[in-house]
């Protein structure tokens, strides 16, 4: 998280929690429903812990600011509480059933929201109950009027730019409104896999939609079978295999799906699917602005966007940016050998170095 954000929470946020009264007790009571009874939930960013007494039991509440913790400690004691990052959780895979997130995702920089929703759907098990409220509106910046702390950052989210977000990151949106300048969501950890996106990429790859397997595997192009990571490795993009986040973080490699839905196979896919998936890929690239776009297997393009397409580059950009479509990884495609996708892969690299 920013780190200004985390000191003015230590240095003013006991005069700030004093001046905030708990208004949204009916919802949080609502969450506690909604979350099976006797398993875990964690309140992220619970601050003073206004509402974490509200959640049902067994509940965490995690703080980057130690000062909060403190508070909230004597508000809560029952609460297990943790010191901790919502852009690095520290929490194993599947950890909850729920989480409650209360102006706390509002504080990270809008361009590396998707990876810290990314790790909240690692930690949660598949249909666990997300309520978040964050800022409507534009404003990004350390000095938001009417601000009555000082020196925090905050990210505000339009409407659907928040749900694109959210369905990239792996999760149904049951409800999402806008009301008196804050936008309120309550969603559902989808069985799916999260984007793997941010600020910078070199090259954003696309796969056709995530299988059952690679969707409980956590990692896209799961299978044994399947020969992207072996290319991607052999081309030089990576040098770690099936961790999308470290591709991420250390070679710039981002990865989404045409399609978000989870199936055992791509033949289960509408070509309405594709369409509005791609759209959807289309508003991520002209936001995120990476250096290519490669589109894993001739499928979902050809579908959405030109039925006659070839492997290679692509005469028009999408979203803006220069587009490559090569086959599919998948060890059922055997027209396409490990050294042919590996060409295509490094074919890839330099089409986004010559940006």
């Amino acid at each position: 998280m920013d780190r200004a954000t985390i000191e003015a929470y230590d240095h003013r946020g006991a005069s700030w929690a004093q001046r905030r009264r708990p208004v949204r007790r009916p919802q949080a009571r609502a969450f506690a429903q909604a979350v099976a009874e006797g398993t875990r939930r964690v309140d992220l960013g619970c601050g003073a812990g206004r509402y974490t007494a509200d959640l049902g039991r067994p509940v965490i509440g995690l703080d980057a600011s130690a000062t909060m913790l403190a508070l909230c400690r004597r508000q809560v004691p029952a609460a297990a509480l943790v010191q901790g990052d919502l852009e690095f959780l520290p929490f194993a895979p599947g950890s909850f059933h729920g989480a409650w997130a209360n102006m706390s995702y509002l504080h990270i920089p809008a361009p590396r929201l998707p990876l810290a929703l990314a790790d909240l759907h690692r930690t949660l098990a598949v249909g666990a109950a997300l309520d978040m409220q964050v800022l409507a509106g534009s404003y990004q910046g350390h000095d938001l009027p009417g601000d009555d702390v000082g020196g925090r950052y905050f990210a505000s989210w339009g409407a659907a730019a928040l749900a694109d977000v959210l369905l990239g990151a792996g999760f149904d949106v049951e409800q999402l409104q806008v009301e008196d300048e804050l936008l309120r969501v309550r969603a559902r950890r989808a069985r799916t896999l999260a984007d793997t996106v941010g600020p910078g990429m070199r090259i954003l790859m696309v796969g056709l939609n995530p299988s059952l397997y690679a969707a409980d595997a956590g990692v896209g192009f799961a299978r044994a079978t399947n020969r992207f990571w072996p290319a991607a490795l052999a081309s030089g993009l990576v040098t770690r295999p099936r961790d999308a986040v470290h591709a991420l973080r250390h070679h710039g490699i981002g990865m989404t799906d045409a399609v978000k839905r989870a199936t055992t196979g791509a033949r289960e896919l509408a070509v309405a699917e594709y369409r509005t998936g791609m759209a959807r890929v289309e508003r991520l690239t002209r936001w995120l602005a990476p250096s290519v776009v490669c589109m894993v297997g001739l499928a979902g393009w050809r579908a959405a966007v030109d039925a006659e397409a070839r492997p290679g580059p692509q005469s028009v950009p999408f979203g803006g940016r220069p587009v490559y479509v090569m086959p599919s990884t998948s060890g059922a495609n055997a027209h396409a050998s490990l050294d042919v996708l590996v060409s295509h892969l490094r074919a890839v690299a330099a089409l986004g170095e010559a940006r």
